[in-house]
């Protein structure tokens, strides 16, 4: 919970800047970007140069600043980075007039498509007068995300130099310490925090919570919330979640089922709420919770979307309720025309390893009869499965599958090291030259021939099988 926590709210600092950037509503509403890429047939997903695209757009909608950030903000909801950032460049350069907002927002997507060099230098571009809490809060919360301790300190002594202190840059901070495992740095921040006389907010009261869990001093976190309720700070979903996951990885399962059922109280209607709940009864081995939590999402979401048929399917595949599980899947197919992989993995999975192997080939043909292409993961799940049943030519043939997908410096992962310990056992136990010469030239075709899987086979096979390999 502790990386979902800096995952989920780690953009609180662009998101609140957005958010207020935007809170002037106009009557005008411009036509939605993307209906204008899709006019121009322009993928969105793409990193191509839409500045045409936006010119056409603006010239037609008569744009305002309060429209572009609207745009903006779509853009990055949707993690459409390059779209959002060439708007931001495109806002720049027009007669609108930018705050520092607008700049802020700058240095988080230049950072997140591109690098933090390029965000860094945006920054020092910056005249002296733009320079304010805002931006370098922005920096910071780049640093924080990137884990890079030394920068963010020297940013943090200039920042409180500059007296631009604030609730955000703190928890930019607080963050950063956690990513960067120094818990015990937390509560000295927060203390710091305090007696410059800025208020912890929730999120800050999170970040504690977690850096104490990180120290296994559960003592601590029921201080903490004593104090946030002498202080009147009410806990919300978020946190009672956060104290559930704390208290089941230490073992404490009642405990944790108190704040599940305080967290399911909070009147929220967020996915993200139904997910985490479904997340937490899922790691409790509670499946009426699932379930439960599962109607109460579709009765907010009468037809919930393809992140929420995944969580839900993971949770059952977990829970071995394969009858619901395949239930669901149908559900899923007959609302979702398009096919997420994600999704017919698990499923796939679970048809695995109850040997249920035709039907585990149906949905293999079923894929890839639909015109989708199976991924490396699938590719992964057949070839353990085979090579575990012995079954050479099979597990073989997926890993040649799998080899032609893989990108030699991003997928090193596969095989992974399970599958490959599984093929070198089984080639301890018999004598296939044959085997032994395809698995090494796949292997070899990935770059993930090394030496320790090269001696392996030498000293199992001989030399004579395996020179020349």
């Amino acid at each position: 919970m502790t990386s979902r926590l800096l995952n989920f709210r780690s953009t609180a600092t662009v998101r609140r800047l957005s958010t207020a950037s935007a809170a002037t509503i106009t009557k005008h509403k411009p036509k939605n970007l993307y209906r204008k890429l899709d006019e121009l047939k322009i993928k969105p997903d793409s990193a191509t140069n839409i500045r045409e695209a936006i010119d056409e757009w603006a010239n037609e909608e008569k744009l305002k600043r309060s429209d572009l950030l609207d745009q903006i903000n779509i853009c990055r909801i949707r993690k459409h980075y390059h779209i959002a950032l060439q708007l931001s460049e495109w806002l720049e350069s027009s007669e609108l007039d930018m705050n520092d907002v607008d700049r802020a927002l700058r240095i988080d997507l230049l950072a997140k498509t591109r690098d933090i060099q390029s965000a860094e230098m945006y920054f020092n571009s910056l005249q002296e007068s733009a320079k304010t809490t805002k931006t370098y809060g922005s920096l910071l919360n780049c640093y924080s995300k990137e884990k890079l301790l030394d920068k963010a300190l020297e940013l943090w002594h200039k920042i409180k130099e500059l007296g631009y202190t604030s609730t955000l840059n703190y928890s930019n901070m607080a963050a950063l310490y956690l990513r960067a495992n120094q818990p015990e740095q937390v509560p000295l921040l927060v203390q710091e925090m305090e007696q410059n006389m800025l208020k912890p907010n929730i999120y800050i009261y999170n970040l504690l919570v977690n850096s104490y869990a990180a120290q296994k001093d559960l003592d601590a976190v029921e201080k903490v919330l004593e104090d946030m309720a002498q202080k009147d700070l009410k806990c919300d979903w978020f946190t009672y979640a956060n104290l559930a996951t704390i208290h089941i990885n230490a073992g404490m399962h009642p405990k944790a089922a108190g704040f599940i059922c305080k967290m399911e109280a909070e009147k929220v209607r967020a996915r993200e709420k139904f997910h985490t709940l479904i997340n937490l009864y899922k790691e409790l081995s509670d499946l009426p919770g699932v379930n439960r939590t599962w109607e109460a999402l579709k009765s907010v979401f009468p037809i919930p979307n393809k992140t929420s048929y995944l969580v839900m399917i993971l949770a059952l595949s977990k829970l071995g309720d394969l009858e619901s599980l395949l239930k669901c899947f149908d559900e899923w197919e007959s609302v979702h025309s398009k096919y997420d992989l994600k999704v017919t993995n698990v499923v796939l999975e679970a048809y695995l390893q109850r040997d249920m192997i035709g039907e585990a080939n149906a949905l293999y043909e079923s894929i890839v009869a639909k015109g989708n292409k199976p991924n490396l993961r699938t590719m992964e799940l057949l070839t353990c499965y085979h090579i575990e049943n012995c079954q050479i030519d099979l597990a073989l043939k997926y890993l040649e599958m799998g080899s032609a997908k893989v990108n030699r410096e991003q997928d090193k992962w596969f095989p992974t090291d399970k599958t490959i310990q599984k093929f070198l056992a089984y080639f301890e136990a018999r004598n296939d030259a044959v085997g032994v010469e395809k698995f090494c030239d796949i292997m070899k075709k990935m770059d993930r021939l090394d030496s320790a899987v090269y001696e392996s086979l030498l000293s199992s096979q001989g030399a004579a099988q395996v020179a020349g390999r």
